[in-house]
């Protein structure tokens, strides 16, 4: 395929980028920041908010799919959210519709029902409950493919990120890591899945002491082979774990996080 990366040099799109040439795939990256020293695709830097700027890429590139991985990866204020995460997504799907492109993989996050109190293994299709205006924009961005999955046929998958690192550091991260290797194995399967028209799956690995369920993935394609596990001798408890793990956004859903929607000049 000849797939389109946006966020290419990000900590997620330096990995993806990579690993989806080694597979065999065409690599076309995006991000807003200049090029990186030793990217060896096609980079286009542009911000995915302007939707003339992703058209005109879109009109140069013969594309197959588009793998989205920009945006703040943090808290902001509500507009910045949403232009951040809905925004961006909007533009790309239109330019997807005028281009006949048909398949959007994206990066979600548990944020979009982080709020969930942590109890037993939480399915795919538990209501929203986002955490932080972050958590809105995910769940607002994942509103919009499914429209767009309804509305014109295009196949759209929304991955459910959990903690993207090379190895697990806290006690949460035991149950929601998600490895470099899996991450690979996860945008491909979502990629590649048959007719997913509008789906989202969980994205960790295959830890023993997951929170999410991981069938969903699995359906798609997405086979996990890294488990937290291995790594959990070398993790000491800490007197974060009991509010880290009362619900599934950890940290994003305590009262750090607390602010108004709106910037306001005094």
């Amino acid at each position: 395929m000849r797939v389109l990366v946006t966020g290419a040099a990000g900590s997620i799109g330096r990995v993806v980028t990579v690993a989806l040439a080694a597979r065999g795939h065409e690599v076309v990256s995006l991000d807003r920041v200049p090029e990186p020293d030793g990217n060896e695709t096609r980079f286009h830097t542009v911000d995915c908010a302007d939707a003339d700027a992703v058209a005109a890429v879109f009109a140069e590139e013969r594309l197959d799919g588009v793998v989205h991985l920009a945006g703040h990866p943090d808290e902001a204020s509500l507009p910045d959210s949403l232009t951040s995460h809905v925004h961006t997504t909007a533009a790309l799907l239109d330019a997807m519709v005028e281009h006949d492109v048909s398949r959007l993989v994206y990066a979600s996050s548990n944020h979009a029902v982080g709020r969930t109190p942590r109890r037993e293994l939480l399915p795919i299709d538990t209501r929203p409950r986002p955490d932080t205006f972050y958590g809105v924009g995910k769940v607002a961005a994942e509103a919009l493919m499914s429209l767009y999955a309804d509305r014109y046929g295009l196949d759209t998958v929304a991955c459910r990120i959990g903690s993207f690192l090379p190895r697990p550091e806290t006690i949460r991260h035991l149950s929601t890591w998600l490895s470099p290797d899996d991450c690979v194995r996860m945008v491909e399967a979502a990629l590649t899945a048959t007719a997913p028209g509008f789906a989202a799956l969980y994205g960790i690995s295959a830890n023993t002491r997951a929170w999410w369920d991981l069938e969903p993935g699995r359906a798609l394609g997405y086979e996990p082979q890294d488990d937290a596990e291995a790594f959990a001798a070398s993790i000491s408890p800490s007197p974060e774990d009991d509010w880290d793990g009362a619900h599934v956004g950890g940290p994003f859903a305590t009262s750090t996080y607390h602010r108004p929607a709106l910037d306001r000049r005094d």
